[in-house]
């Protein structure tokens, strides 16, 4: 058994009911995402779009895929191609070209929008208090399906400094569903990398995006 496979197995194990593994895949070749797939994951998350590509080619719809880094306008047509989910819309106009990309496909995007939940500004995301009405304007896009949010927190560091950060993503999450914006599930909570998860998970993660701890240190 190779140790994709026993790290792949050993996530899932530990993983309570309702909390999906995203396996993010960065840099990782196709092998590697075949036999993660193999083992039993479901979500192969990617950063980039031309390494989600170049994957995807490989591997196919033998997993849904996600998107994980910021979506650059420019690459939003092959992304709309390729993934089932994008993790990081943080404004309208992203939401806008991501809707006519997929009206074209004749398909509806499913997306999360990222939260900076720490307010910092080297990272992409709305501001908490800005979500809500970027939320209601992206649910107006046609073609654009807002299931949930998505949140960074700290990269690494002690997993209880992330706390914080995901507690109020969640307040965040929980407020917007009791909002009721037409258009809009809260559905998807994505928090939580491979020094935090377990952190992420007792703040109430739904999926979970776990690279390390599936494929190892990247080269």
């Amino acid at each position: 058994m190779g140790i994709i496979t026993e790290n792949v197995r050993a996530v899932l194990a530990e993983l309570p009911p309702g909390v999906e593994l995203v396996a993010a895949a960065k840099t990782k070749s196709p092998e590697d995402i075949l036999e993660a797939i193999e083992a039993g994951v479901t979500i192969i998350g990617e950063n980039y779009v031309q390494e989600a590509q170049a994957a995807f080619a490989a591997v196919g719809r033998r997993a849904r895929w996600h998107c994980l880094g910021h979506l650059q306008s420019n690459k939003v047509k092959r992304a709309v191609e390729i993934f089932d989910m994008i993790e990081t819309v943080d404004s309208a106009g992203l939401a806008r070209e991501i809707g006519k990309r997929a009206a074209a496909l004749g398909k509806t995007m499913p997306v999360l929008i990222e939260i900076n939940s720490g307010e910092e500004s080297q990272k992409t995301g709305v501001r908490p208090a800005e979500a809500e009405a970027l939320i209601g304007e992206i649910a107006r896009i046609p073609n654009v399906a807002v299931q949930g949010l998505m949140t960074m927190g700290p990269f690494e560091g002690d997993p209880e400094e992330s706390r914080p950060y995901f507690r109020r993503t969640r307040e965040i999450f929980e407020a917007l569903k009791k909002s009721g914006i037409p258009n809009v599930e809260m559905r998807r909570l994505s928090m939580g990398m491979t020094n935090s998860y377990r952190v992420a998970i007792e703040e109430g993660a739904t999926l979970v995006r776990l690279g390390t701890k599936i494929f190892g240190a990247r080269s």
